[in-house]
C-alpha cells in the first residue's frame, strides 16, 4: 500500500468502530498509534524530499532564465554584425531553454499542489493521532479500573476469602472451647462471697444439730 493511500485510510478510519470490533482494545489502539506514527514519519520524509526537489528545480529554472538572457544578448550581437543566421540560431536555443524552464515550472506547480495536500493530510493525521492517544488513555484507565474492581471483588467475595473466613470461624470455635474448658476447671476453685455465707449458715445448722444430738445421748445415759 502506498504512503498516501494508507494515510487516507487512516484518516477515514473510525476509531470507535475499530476498538468496538477488537478482541483486545488496548493492543489494537497501540497498533493503530504505531501505524499512525510510522505513516506520519513517512509522509513528512516524502514532503521533505518534494521540497528538496522543488529547490533543485527552481535552481535549474534560474539557470535556464539566465541562459535565455545570454542567448538574447548573443542574438543581438549577431544582428549587430549582420549575422542573422547566428541570431536565429541563438533565438532557437533561447526557445529551447524557455521551454525547459516552462516545463520545470509546471512540475514545480504540481509539486506545490502535492505539498499543500500533504500539509492537509499531515494535519488530519496528527488530529487522528491525538484522538487515538486520548482513546488509549481512556482504554488504559478503564482497563485498570476494571482490573482493580475485579481484584477488590475477588478479595471480599472470592472463594479464597470465604475459605479464609471459614477457617477463622473454626479457630474461633476452638478458642471458645478452650475458654470453656478453662472456665470449667475453675468451677468450685474460687468461692464467691455468697458461697462463703451459705457455708457459714450450713455450718451453724450442723453444729446445732450436733449439740442437740449430744444432749439427747447425755439424757439417755443419765
Amino acid at each position: 500500500m502506498g504512503i498516501f493511500s494508507r494515510t487516507r485510510d487512516i484518516i477515514a478510519a473510525n476509531m470507535a468502530d475499530l476498538l468496538e470490533k477488537a478482541e483486545d482494545p488496548a493492543k489494537t489502539i497501540r497498533l493503530i498509534i504505531l501505524e499512525m506514527e510510522e505513516t506520519l514519519v513517512e509522509v513528512r520524509a516524502s514532503a521533505a524530499r518534494t521540497i528538496a526537489d522543488q529547490k533543485e528545480m527552481r535552481r535549474h529554472v534560474a539557470k535556464l532564465e539566465s541562459l535565455q538572457d545570454s542567448w538574447t544578448e548573443k542574438a543581438e550581437l549577431a544582428l549587430s554584425k549582420n549575422r542573422e543566421d547566428l541570431a536565429k540560431a541563438a533565438l532557437v536555443e533561447k526557445q529551447k531553454a524557455g521551454d525547459m524552464a516552462d516545463q520545470l515550472k509546471a512540475e514545480i506547480a504540481v509539486l506545490d499542489d502535492a505539498l499543500r495536500a500533504n500539509e492537509e493530510d499531515i494535519a488530519k493525521l496528527q488530529g487522528k493521532l491525538r484522538e487515538a492517544r486520548v482513546k488509549q488513555s481512556n482504554v488504559q484507565t478503564r482497563l485498570e479500573s476494571a482490573t482493580n474492581r475485579y481484584r477488590l471483588r475477588e478479595m471480599y467475595a472470592g472463594p479464597k476469602t470465604n475459605e479464609a473466613f471459614s477457617r477463622f470461624d473454626v479457630l474461633e470455635r476452638r478458642v471458645d472451647e478452650a475458654e470453656g474448658r478453662a472456665d470449667a476447671m475453675g468451677l468450685g476453685a474460687i468461692k464467691s462471697l455468697d458461697d462463703e455465707f451459705a457455708e457459714l449458715r450450713s455450718s451453724d445448722k450442723v453444729d446445732a444439730e450436733l449439740a442437740a444430738l449430744k444432749a439427747r445421748i447425755a439424757k439417755r445415759e443419765d
